[in-house]
């Protein structure tokens, strides 16, 4: 009986080894965790985030109101109503996107003839109540004004 019970605590140290092995060697190696909030990860240049309304250089807003951003959301996020102006142009009265709808999939930025709604790098933002999520014309056109200083900035990067 004494050796059954000496073979069996033998058997038990040689399995703590084996773990402390292994333990040793993920030890030895570079953490992959990154502290988010101090370290920023690269974002693909192909990322989506929160949408904007962009201007013409004379301070135009671009939509149409074309409604085909509307039409190609799969979600069902942007709702927008238009008035045709006295120069027989249609420009948006409303628009609206709910972003906790939005599945941020860049249809309506495709879908857009004239280029008004991009989707921006931005990630890091958040609610306190729950219709803060519905961005309007006013907060986008916003958000389209640091975009298109974003985008000069990263232009005269790239030309030198």
């Amino acid at each position: 009986m004494n050796k059954i019970i000496k073979f069996i605590k033998s058997l038990f140290f040689l399995e703590i080894l084996k773990g402390l092995k292994i333990t040793g060697r993920k030890l030895s190696k570079k953490p992959i965790t990154i502290q988010y909030p101090e370290e920023k990860t690269p974002l693909s240049s192909r990322f989506r985030g929160l949408h904007a309304l962009r201007k013409y250089p004379n301070g135009e807003e671009r939509c149409i109101g074309c409604k085909l951003c509307e039409a190609v959301c799969p979600a069902l996020a942007i709702s927008m109503d238009t008035e045709v102006r006295s120069d027989n142009t249609r420009r948006t009265t409303k628009y609206e996107i709910d972003l906790f709808k939005c599945i941020y999939c860049g249809f309506c930025e495709e879908a857009c003839p004239v280029d008004a709604i991009v989707e921006t790098s931005i990630f890091e933002y958040h609610f306190e109540r729950r219709k803060d999520s519905v961005m309007n014309k006013i907060d986008l056109l916003k958000i389209g004004d640091m975009y298109e200083k974003e985008e000069l900035k990263d232009r005269e990067k790239n030309k030198l």
